[in-house]
């Protein structure tokens, strides 16, 4: 797994991490974590779209 450190956060970022870990009953690091890790995910609705539009630029593929 990798690792990261972020320098220079806004203090009300970390203010807010911290209340929602501790609403969640997790460290600020796994809260951390759980946002950049959602952050991340690609938008299905973008997702699902650009998969309509390869389907479209190579047509259907027939079966054997």
């Amino acid at each position: 797994m990798g690792q990261m450190l972020i320098r220079d956060l806004d203090d009300t970022v970390v203010e807010a991490l911290r209340r929602r870990a501790a609403a969640s009953g997790v460290s600020v690091e796994e809260e951390a974590r759980r946002a950049l890790a959602a952050a991340a995910e690609p938008d299905r609705v973008a997702a699902a779209q650009r998969l309509a539009e390869v389907r479209q630029l190579i047509g259907r593929i027939e079966g054997k």
